[in-house]
């Protein structure tokens, strides 16, 4: 994690000193802060916006849930978990169907379509949770918005990244469930499905950046760095499902069905575990872990 530079900030009533400010290139993901009696805490962007409080310096990257299944329809990260889950089974489903043969599996673009639909929901929420998170000191919140350009932030761009990547896969899942010629498939359902997938890689890759602050890191006792790496690893999967998807214009069939279909049901599966650590990371703190 490397030093960005010094922050003179200071407030001696209300707000905490910041010592420094970390991150990633021009993105500050963490503040070193000192409040008023002296203590030093680590404030960082993905913590603010999920509503959780600054760490104690002995104890960053050691957050343990309070509940494993929290039932809180108030919050908005709560919501996040539930549609991501919703999409990530549905794409469980359509695909684990298509595997097996069974009646499903005439079902599965439906299946898919509908998937890719709460993907986008739940995409759009997060989008939501950033522009209107609190001041990193203050922690009084901005107007309510529906949409803000924030390019400063890297939470911002993976999020946004992604909601582009699912409304791409809303498109090529319905046009898959249409009558096309080869290189319409290729042109309409692969394409979009390929830079959807391209796009999701993107969005994960700095989602776990920006918990790590560093551009590679490992925080085993960090339940935020766990779903992160579910995350990415369901992109990798769903990366590779594009590629043996695409569409052999010779013989107007995908390049292989059965791994397309297995590796969008091992992304889903990622997908599915790393939507409901959402659940458990809304009440994590921080805690002494023991020797």
């Amino acid at each position: 994690m490397s030093a960005v530079e010094r922050g003179e900030h200071k407030n001696p009533i209300s707000e905490p000193t910041i010592v420094e400010r970390r991150g990633l290139g021009r993105f500050t993901t963490a503040l070193l802060l000192e409040n008023a009696s002296g203590q030093r805490l680590v404030w960082s962007s993905r913590r603010n916006r999920k509503g959780l409080d600054p760490e104690p310096v002995h104890l960053v990257s050691r957050s343990r849930p309070r509940h494993l299944l929290p039932i809180s329809p108030g919050r908005l990260a709560w919501w996040i978990a539930i549609l991501f889950m919703i999409g990530a089974s549905l794409f469980a489903v359509g695909s684990g169907g298509a595997l097996l043969g069974t009646s499903w599996e005439s079902g599965s673009g439906s299946l898919f379509f509908a998937g890719s639909l709460f993907f986008t929901s739940a995409a759009y929420l997060q989008l939501l949770e950033v522009v209107n998170e609190p001041h990193a000191l203050t922690k009084r919140r901005p107007s309510i918005a529906l949409w803000r350009w924030e390019p400063h932030k890297i939470g911002w761009w993976a999020v946004f990244v992604q909601l582009v990547g699912t409304l791409l896969f809303n498109m090529n899942t319905f046009e898959a469930m249409q009558t096309l010629s080869p290189i319409d498939q290729d042109r309409l359902v692969w394409a979009p499905d390929a830079i959807g997938a391209i796009c999701f890689l993107a969005a994960s890759y700095l989602a776990y950046a920006e918990i790590c602050h560093r551009w590679i890191g490992v925080q085993p006792r960090n339940i935020s760095w766990w779903l992160a790496v579910f995350n990415l690893l369901g992109s990798v999967a769903f990366a590779v499902s594009a590629v043996a998807s695409v569409v052999v214009l010779q013989t107007g069939q995908p390049l292989s069905a059965h791994a397309s279909n297995l590796w969008t049901f091992v992304g889903a599966v990622c997908f599915l575990i790393g939507a409901y650590l959402l659940l458990p990371e809304m009440t994590s703190q921080s805690v002494v872990q023991a020797p």
